[in-house]
């Protein structure tokens, strides 16, 4: 009778212990559902992606990968196009009409009076901005793809645009005072900004601090359409050439690469353009003798004297450089990224 009694207790402890095994090992496994979420979702997009669906690396890997990749493609597409863009700040600062024969016009006489170099000048600022500006941006763009559980899959176009913009708006608010200084650079002579950072210790002495943030209000504004258009346009066309007799040959791919970044520039610069003078005006009034303040009160100012066509002067040198730009620094990036991802994968 003890015998019975002792037995069935001890299968009754052992029954009790199970169930609170069996609960302790359920509640881990939800937990760590919860905590590995994030990187479960990240995984799930990395193996999404076409051109990393092999390749098995840490999130800190995927980053530094991503901004090496994302630095080194915005440094080389904006030096290829960095004449052309001062050619167009100083179209968009000034009164000047615009027009492709002015544009060479200009191009020819500063060459004429300045030097071959000095049609990259300001590009040392563009490089210190760029460099940083680029790397963040692509690098937050696939995280907060991450955060939107968007991959290449997903037919939410909104996520795409949203992502895209976000990824611009966390560029541009960390990079602004280099932008900044990069325009006054542009349309100044050297005797009178000679280095960054004399740019940087005048303009501080001069007009303050807070003269680096004129125009940042016009610049996130533009930042939203541009970079949300341009990662969007680019992502969508990169899902119509997937096909395995497109991605087997590399030059093929790298020329549809190339295209889809050239639209998808072309795209984001026409929809952002009119945001693009008012931020350049801000940014150059000091210099310029005319009075710039809010981004309002410029939008109205260029309105009442140049007329509505003022916002789209210089619109069509962004349509020659903005796609070259824009494809360039697409199709490097995913071509670096991918050779670092597979390189430290071994």
């Amino acid at each position: 009778m003890n015998s019975q009694l002792t037995a069935g207790t001890v299968e009754k402890s052992q029954a009790i212990l199970e169930h609170i095994q069996v609960s302790v090992m359920s509640g881990n496994v939800k937990n760590n559902n919860n905590v590995e979420g994030y990187n479960n979702n990240a995984d799930k997009l990395i193996n999404d992606d076409e051109h990393n669906d092999r390749v098995n690396i840490s999130e800190s890997q995927r980053l530094y990968t991503s901004l090496m990749a994302g630095a080194i493609a915005g440094a080389l597409a904006k030096t290829t196009i960095a004449p052309l863009d001062r050619t167009k700040i100083n179209f968009q600062i000034s009164k000047m009409p615009f027009s492709p024969r002015a544009a060479v016009d200009f191009l020819i006489k500063t060459y004429k009076t300045e030097g071959l170099l000095s049609l990259w000048r300001g590009n040392s600022a563009t490089m210190v901005r760029i460099v940083p500006y680029s790397a963040i941006q692509f690098a937050s763009y696939e995280q907060w793809k991450i955060i939107l559980r968007l991959d290449n899959k997903s037919t939410e176009p909104i996520k795409g645009l949203i992502a895209g913009a976000l990824a611009g708006v966390t560029s541009s608010s960390l990079t602004y005072p280099l932008d900044f200084a990069r325009a006054r650079m542009a349309v100044t002579q050297k005797a009178e900004y000679s280095t960054l950072i004399k740019v940087f210790s005048q303009i501080y002495k001069s007009e303050g601090f807070w003269a680096f943030y004129r125009g940042f209000t016009a610049s996130i504004l533009g930042v939203i359409p541009y970079a949300g258009c341009s990662f969007y346009t680019y992502d969508t066309l990169k899902k119509f050439i997937k096909e395995e007799r497109v991605q087997s040959h590399p030059g093929i791919a790298t020329v549809a690469s190339l295209s889809c970044g050239a639209i998808a520039g072309a795209v984001g610069q026409t929809a952002s353009y009119p945001l693009d003078i008012v931020r350049r005006r801000m940014q150059t009034s000091a210099i310029k003798g005319a009075h710039y303040h809010t981004t309002i009160s410029t939008t109205l100012k260029i309105y009442q004297e140049e007329g509505i066509m003022a916002f789209y002067k210089g619109l069509t040198m962004n349509w020659v450089k903005g796609p070259v730009a824009v494809g360039i620094s697409f199709t490097t990036n995913e071509l670096i990224r991918d050779w670092l991802r597979k390189y430290v994968n071994g």
